[in-house]
C-alpha cells in the first residue's frame, strides 16, 4: 500500500477544512473526536495518535497489520493509512494538517473531515470491508471465498459500528443525536 498523501500546512496557523471554514490545529486536542464547527456542521477529528482500534477490533488491526506491506515513513499498518484510504474515496471531504514540525500539539498528522465521527467510523468500516473483499477474491481457496461473501451479506456496518462504538465506550462521541 502506498503512503498517505499528505499535502501539508502552507506555515500557516490555520487549517481550511471542507465546508470553507478554518480552524487553528492547536484548538485540537488528543482527546478530541469531533470538532463543532461555525458552520453548524461537526466535523470528525482524527489524530496520528488515535490507535486503529478506535475504528476496528483489535484483532482485526492485528490481522491488516500482518498481512499489509508498507513502503512509507510508518513502522507498520495504522491510522494514517486508514485515513488515507478513506482522502483517496473522498479526497474534498478531507482537509490534512501536517503538524510533524510542531511539537506543540502532541501530534504530526490531523485529519478533520466533512463528516461527523459516526459517519466516519461506518466510512473506514465500509473500505476495510471493500479491502478484505479484494483480499479475498485473490484466495486460491474457493470455500474460503464463498464463506467469506456468506458472511458479508449478513454483515450490518451500521449495526457493527454502533454496537463496536457503545464497547469501545466513546461517550463523547454519544453526546450527539445520530
Amino acid at each position: 500500500m502506498a503512503a498517505p498523501r499528505v499535502p501539508g500546512s502552507d506555515g500557516g496557523d490555520q487549517l481550511e477544512l471542507p465546508c470553507g471554514e478554518t480552524v487553528d490545529p492547536h484548538e485540537i486536542d488528543l482527546g478530541m473526536r469531533e470538532y463543532d464547527c461555525s458552520c453548524d456542521d461537526t466535523h470528525a477529528v482524527v489524530t496520528d495518535a488515535h490507535p486503529p482500534s478506535r475504528f476496528l477490533p483489535e484483532s482485526l488491526v492485528v490481522v491488516l497489520r500482518e498481512s499489509i506491506d508498507t513502503d512509507d515513513d510508518f513502522d507498520e499498518f495504522g491510522t494514517p493509512h486508514l485515513l488515507g484510504v478513506v482522502m483517496e474515496e473522498f479526497p474534498d471531504q478531507v482537509a490534512v494538517y501536517d503538524a510533524s514540525g510542531d511539537g506543540a500539539v502532541g501530534y504530526a498528522l490531523l485529519w478533520l473531515t466533512d463528516f461527523d465521527s459516526r459517519r466516519l467510523h461506518e466510512i473506514v468500516v465500509e473500505l476495510v470491508v471493500e479491502l478484505m473483499e479484494h483480499a479475498i477474491s485473490h484466495a486460491e481457496n474457493d470455500a474460503a471465498i464463498t464463506e467469506f461473501e456468506s458472511q458479508m451479506l449478513e454483515f450490518d456496518v451500521s449495526e457493527f459500528v454502533d454496537q463496536y462504538r457503545r464497547q469501545r465506550d466513546f461517550e463523547s462521541e454519544y453526546d450527539r443525536p445520530v
